[in-house]
């Protein structure tokens, strides 16, 4: 039997800093990611891959935005803004995805998926916005937005500048989880959940509705590679390594983490949130929930054995 893994495509693997996020710069990142994640077909893993959207659906908030003043075009909640990313991501993962696979000679059905998340409309992630999408400002910029809207903003932890924040509600369940499974267990190489998946709720008993919100990517790939039964998990981000005391003297590399050491870690608030928090609370869910292995690291690393933060059962 194949390894089935979920690979959670980390910000950098589409858009970088300093970086304008046009179509060439994000193609060049998707195929670079491609390429690294190639390691896991070679070694005959079924792959899910699941993916962020944080700058890019942030952007598409500002052109609905631009439009709506410049031409009086309506612009469009926040669940629509998240379907647009996540299908425009979805292409260019399955393209770049597929060209790789060409070039090395491998024959993978690649199928990007539009995908529902649902979640509780009541969550109290509602009330308190912690969500960083779309660009960096400054904060007076930032101070500027939040005096003219009812917008929140917040500052980056590592000193980027300042982000809007929506809420993130908890992941309840993945729509058509069955079908993702069959797809990957025949080999299709499946993208799903992107952008966290399109944020809805049961309205009734018969009725599905969309809700302002952008789940967190890691937190939707998490609760998918559970209800899937994916054996590993990986999530792909611009480090090699987790940190504790990062961007201290005393920072100190994460080889292997047991999930009583990672849950230590977290309440001893070593990792931010917007950043390595919520990667580090979704592999201590995935490891909680039966997966076997959940690994932390830069794409390049894949290639690496042992590489990244290993988090483990106690």
């Amino acid at each position: 039997m194949k390894k089935l893994a979920v690979v959670a495509f980390g910000g950098n693997a589409l858009l970088r800093s300093g970086q304008k996020g046009t179509i060439e710069e994000q193609e060049a990142n998707v195929f670079e990611s491609c390429t690294h994640l190639f390691e896991l077909v070679k070694n005959d893993y079924n792959i899910v891959i699941g993916h962020g959207n944080g700058p890019q659906v942030g952007n598409v908030m500002l052109q609905h935005s631009a439009g709506e003043k410049m031409y009086g075009i309506p612009a469009q909640p926040l669940d629509i803004c998240v379907a647009e990313t996540q299908g425009s991501i979805g292409y260019m993962i399955q393209q770049q995805m597929k060209n790789v696979l060409n070039k090395k000679g491998y024959q993978r059905d690649v199928l990007a998926l539009i995908t529902r998340v649902y979640v509780d409309k009541n969550d109290p992630a509602f009330q308190n916005p912690t969500k960083p999408v779309g660009p960096y400002y400054t904060k007076e910029e930032a101070e500027r937005f939040m005096v003219n809207s009812n917008a929140k903003f917040a500052e980056d932890s590592r000193g980027r500048g300042w982000r809007k924040a929506v809420a993130s509600p908890s992941p309840l369940h993945i729509d058509n989880v069955e079908t993702i499974k069959m797809m990957a267990d025949n080999g299709v190489i499946v993208i799903t959940v992107g952008g966290g998946g399109i944020p809805v709720y049961s309205l009734d008993e018969n009725t599905v509705e969309g809700i302002d919100a952008v789940i967190d990517k890691d937190s939707a790939s998490s609760k998918l590679a559970t209800e899937i039964k994916a054996d590993e998990f990986y999530i792909l981000t611009d480090i090699p390594k987790v940190f504790i005391h990062f961007n201290t003297p005393e920072q100190k590399a994460l080889d292997i983490v047991t999930v009583s050491e990672a849950e230590k870690y977290l309440a001893e608030g070593h990792f931010a949130e917007g950043s390595m928090a919520p990667k580090m609370r979704a592999a201590v869910r995935f490891i909680k929930n039966g997966g076997k292995k959940c690994i932390i690291t830069e794409s390049s690393q894949l290639q690496v054995p042992d590489a990244g933060t290993q988090i483990v059962r106690d």
